[in-house]
């Protein structure tokens, strides 16, 4: 999502990053808020059923946010998926760091928070390259599908489109493939213009997936965590918060 989201916002929708900024807030402000709520006010709730409902939350964003994409005109068609997903991370954030902290004995405090935030920065680098490294090939290989079949452009074109890309497929906004297409004939701008949009919709929505797939398997396993005892509060889980 935070790849993918911001992307869309400016290369699809034209914005700035403030202005993706501001689209975003819905996710952030609610999983701070809910992630509040939810560690004061849990009251007797089992923390794997909190996780299990943050995780059911960010797949029905998800599955509301996919099919959105080609359709949203602005940012704030899409603040109800994004508002779901905030809800569902702020359920996460306030239950987990005490399902993986509360075995650690308090001497060893230390170790257990710094592999604890080394790992999550880890996650979080590697989600990001492999869901951007999957968005460019997935644009690169739609844009020359789409490129092949089509009936306007010449021979000569779809063979420089397949050669561009092979080289550097990157993602860009209309302006750019705008400016790069100044030379071509006005129903070759307009085709390659429309394969573009095609084809960067389909990679976004394929990185979209992609949070979608990790939701369910999380979804998956705290199924599996209701059957396991609650863990208790620990020194580990103070020193990481």
């Amino acid at each position: 999502m935070l790849i993918a989201l911001p992307i869309y916002l400016q290369l699809v929708l034209g914005y700035n990053a403030l202005e993706a900024g501001l689209s975003l807030a819905p996710l952030s402000l609610t999983m701070f808020f809910v992630a509040l709520l939810a560690g004061r006010r849990a009251g007797r709730r089992r923390p794997a059923s909190l996780i299990r409902a943050g995780f059911a939350l960010v797949v029905v964003s998800m599955v509301l946010l996919i099919p959105l994409v080609p359709q949203a005109d602005s940012g704030w068609s899409l603040a109800i998926p994004l508002i779901l997903a905030g809800a569902g991370l702020g359920l996460l954030v306030s239950q987990l760091n005490n399902y993986t902290l509360s075995p650690v004995s308090d001497e060893r405090v230390g170790e257990a928070a710094g592999v604890n935030s080394a790992t999550g920065s880890f996650g979080l680098s590697f989600g990001l390259a492999f869901a951007g490294a999957i968005m460019l090939a997935t644009l690169s290989i739609a844009f020359t599908q789409k490129a092949d079949s089509s009936n306007v452009l010449p021979a000569s074109d779809k063979q420089h489109v397949a050669d561009v890309l092979e080289d550097d497929a990157q993602v860009m906004s209309d302006d750019q493939l705008k400016k790069l297409l100044a030379e071509e004939p006005q129903e070759v701008q307009e085709e390659i213009l429309s394969i573009n949009t095609d084809a960067r919709h389909l990679a976004l929505q394929v990185a979209l997936l992609l949070t979608l797939m990790a939701a369910l398997i999380g979804l998956f396993n705290a199924f599996r965590m209701t059957r396991l005892p609650d863990p208790a509060p620990s020194g580990a889980e103070a020193a990481m918060l």
